[in-house]
């Protein structure tokens, strides 16, 4: 899979560069070619082996000439096209494209124009009011450009949760198989599951933290070692990430567990709640201050309860309002993670997705769930080859036809429906009343005013057929703020209309935020989880959107499919 994610990289970063040459279609047909490898499972260098180019253009999407240079990347590990286009155009002009908002044609005017060819210069520029000079831009393009500029600064700092957990979870099994380690636990916002991380912190129980550092060092992840010591490490991995190794011993390992969890703020709490009991709470243990005895440090759950506290979940520990439930035994028994029965927003190759609707259905199947939705794109999402109204009803005869094969899932046909400019759906009530499962999505008018976007969701939100809102901020983690409306309101409205608003699973959505969720709590509206997959191998993503419901304080009976298929049928199909 690896040398696929690199080929695709590489196709996306050529589509960019013909883009900033003026060069038409041919970076469509990359971009195409890049979403089809990013998702295919079958490593290219085997096909490679095993069929040669042939077997590279039995893939969607490729073609001859990019089956040629798939091809290449595998037997010499580049490709000779990519290298003469970064010849020709610096790499700061490229590292622009980043910018959220600069699409090529900016970022080319802007190089050819004013010779801004870094983001220093294109940050200096836009302080400095120059950018304005130049006609189609002016203040409010300068202002978005700098807005754009510090989620790049935030992008180059945190990277995706959903990315990086798959691959700390594989370093700390190989940390658990080094001899003498007992136990190994992820730490920090990883553990706490936050949409972004910094870094990986992992601890390790063992007794001879000198062996267990020895052999960590020596792991192939490992890059550089930044700091050696017998119970902490510091190294930067091969991967980009900084990692900190803690090596604790089994008598103070639960302190240390809550300790390097965080987040800062609910230590703190946790601190001086310890103080006003008169004790002491560190990494190393909870020390009554009159007699210096270590109290509570073997495990997590002895430390809140020597404070008098119930047992708080990673996922809660933020202090946003989890202490004080703690102390009054109300903690939520948060929505498990193996408790969702289905996928409700899901894609096939019929729109943007690289998967047939057969593999899909056999993935969910493969995963146990009860009830299964596809979802394409509609009509006016062009660029996701959104489906008109009778290659909807083509795509249902395909899923009829799938649930007679696999009836032992439910399949469920729907539609993600795009919220238009004037709040209308992208379909008439004929094709509508066809679906079992309505999302609607806003896809495009981000900058809408909030007052005009809060119209715009109403108005949707008025239609029977809506089921849920998809992805209902809108927002890409490190390259795209949320859309603004009164998010009270539409709460208000979505518990009056009996429209539930979704937590989209995908990593780089992860939408509701956690506040978004408790406040959706709080106004009696109900959630759905999804994944928005767009392969086979997202519908793996579920459990990233289960932690952010986790975070939000969710429960089991908030989260609509979490029920199972005769109650949801009750519940949900109208």
């Amino acid at each position: 899979m690896a040398i696929n994610k690199e080929i695709a990289a590489i196709f996306y970063a050529i589509a960019d560069l013909l883009d900033l040459q003026g060069v038409e279609w041919k970076p469509i047909a990359f971009r195409k070619a890049a979403r089809t490898l990013e998702n295919y499972s079958e490593p290219m260098d085997k096909i490679v082996k095993a069929k040669g180019i042939k077997g590279v253009m039995e893939l969607p999407g490729i073609g001859e000439g990019i089956g040629k240079k798939i091809v290449q990347y595998v037997e010499e590990g580049k490709i000779d096209e990519y290298e003469e286009l970064k010849k020709e155009i610096p790499a700061g002009v490229r590292l622009m494209l980043n910018v959220p908002g600069m699409g090529p044609k900016k970022a080319a005017r802007l190089y050819k124009e004013l010779k801004i060819d870094s983001l220093e210069k294109l940050e200096a520029f836009a302080k400095e009011g120059k950018i304005r000079a130049l006609s189609g831009f002016g203040e409010k393009s300068e202002q978005d450009i700098l807005m754009g500029l510090e989620l790049v600064k935030k992008g180059q700092e945190r990277k995706l949760m959903g990315i990086i957990l798959p691959y700390a979870r594989e370093l700390a099994k190989k940390i658990n198989s080094i001899p003498g380690v007992q136990r190994v636990e992820l730490a920090g916002s990883l553990r706490r599951r936050r949409e972004t991380v910094k870094d990986i912190d992992i601890l390790a129980l063992a007794k001879d933290g000198k062996k267990v550092m020895d052999a960590f060092v020596k792991l192939p992840d490992v890059e550089k070692v930044v700091s050696k010591g017998d119970t902490k490490t510091a190294v930067i991995l091969k991967m980009g990430l900084n990692c900190d190794l803690r090596v604790l011993s089994p008598e103070v390992y639960g302190a240390g567990l809550v300790h390097f969890t965080g987040s800062k703020e609910h230590n703190v709490a946790l601190r001086m709640l310890a103080i006003k009991k008169g004790m002491k709470l560190d990494e190393y243990g909870l020390f009554d201050n009159k007699s210096g005895k270590n109290l509570a440090c073997k495990n997590e759950e002895d430390v809140y309860a020597r404070l008098g506290m119930q047992y708080i979940p990673p996922e809660m520990r933020e202090n946003t309002g989890e202490i004080e439930l703690a102390q009054q035994k109300k903690i939520p028994e948060l929505i498990g993670y193996d408790a969702i029965h289905g996928d409700l927003h899901t894609h096939t190759n019929w729109s943007d997705g690289a998967n047939t609707t057969e593999e899909m259905v056999v993935r969910a199947v493969e995963l146990g769930y009860d009830y299964y939705a596809i979802t394409d794109h509609s009509k006016s999402d062009v660029i996701a080859n959104g489906l008109n109204e009778k290659r909807v009803k083509e795509h249902f005869k395909e899923i009829d036809a799938l649930q007679k094969k696999f009836p032992q899932i439910q399949l469920l046909k729907g539609a993600e429906v795009a919220i238009l400019s004037n709040g209308k759906l992208d379909y008439g009530a004929e094709t509508l009343k066809e679906m079992d499962i309505v999302v609607g999505s806003i896809h495009s008018g981000f900058k809408t005013p909030p007052k005009e976007m809060t119209k715009r969701l109403l108005t949707a939100m008025e239609n029977e057929y809506l089921t849920f809102l998809g992805h209902p901020t809108g927002r890409l983690l490190n390259q795209r703020n949320p859309y603004e409306y009164d998010i009270e309101k539409i709460l208000e409205t979505a518990a009056s209309n009996r429209i539930a608003v979704e937590v989209n699973a995908f990593p780089s959505r992860m939408d509701f935020d956690a506040d978004h969720i408790r406040l959706a709590l709080q106004k009696k509206v109900k959630l759905v989880i999804n994944t928005d997959s767009h392969s086979t191998q997202n519908l793996d993503f579920m459990e990233f959107g289960i932690a952010q419901a986790r975070r939000g304080w969710a429960k089991k009976e908030d989260v609509l499919n979490a029920l199972p298929w005769k109650a949801f049928q009750r519940e949900v199909l109208r």
